[in-house]
């Protein structure tokens, strides 16, 4: 689903009141309920305030810009879900991980990611934000995966960064965006059974 300095914590306040923590997640739902009935380019800052049931002022000591709202809520909800898991098996870490993807999906982080496909391509600084932030989450939490499953010696160095460790997500993705068929978890576990573990046994990485 490792990040610009936006991504890294919410805007601080550039005066007045303290932000109130407490409201963080009322006013990220409301973003991802905004960016999912009315896209992107629709989204006001004024949009925001009122759904979430608050003030302007609010919204505004966390984001400067539309930009920056949108963004580090679609990294900073990435980066809950992608929290790696550490069982001691790479085939249960892989599964764990595989399933929270299929969460983010189906979720309102994935309605709104929906959302955004068509606007990302016509915003460079936009797409570079998704790709150093949401998308290198997911990449660093796998990375943790692989790097453990080294460590145990159920795979030799070298799976971070190549095709293999790539793929894992690949199907996933693939039929999310591009075909509409359903993404559960049997799903995502028969592509970890039949596609994933025998690719990575089959070039001796396992």
């Amino acid at each position: 689903m490792s990040a610009l300095s936006t991504l890294d914590a919410p805007r601080t306040s550039r005066g007045g009141r303290p932000r109130d923590p407490s409201r963080d997640g009322v006013i990220r739902a409301a973003i991802l309920r905004l960016l999912a009935d009315v896209g992107y380019g629709a989204l006001t800052m004024d949009a925001v305030a009122a759904e979430a049931g608050v003030g302007k002022a609010t919204i505004y000591r966390r984001w400067r810009t539309k930009q920056d709202l949108v963004v580090d809520t679609i990294a900073e909800l990435n980066r809950e879900e992608a929290e790696t898991p550490d069982t001691g098996s790479l085939e249960e870490d892989l599964r764990l991980m595989l399933r929270r993807l299929v969460a983010v999906i189906n979720g309102p982080v994935g309605a709104a990611t929906l959302s955004l496909l068509s606007t990302v391509p016509h915003q460079p600084a936009l797409a570079e934000a998704f790709r150093t932030g949401p998308l290198e989450v997911w990449r660093s939490a796998f990375n943790e995966v692989w790097a453990r499953a080294e460590q145990r010696g159920e795979l030799r160095p070298g799976v971070s960064g190549s095709l293999s460790a790539e793929a894992t997500s690949a199907l996933l993705v693939q039929r999310w965006l591009l075909t509409g068929d359903n993404v559960d978890d049997a799903y995502a576990d028969q592509v970890l059974a039949t596609v994933i573990l025998p690719l990575l046994r089959g070039k001796g990485d396992a």
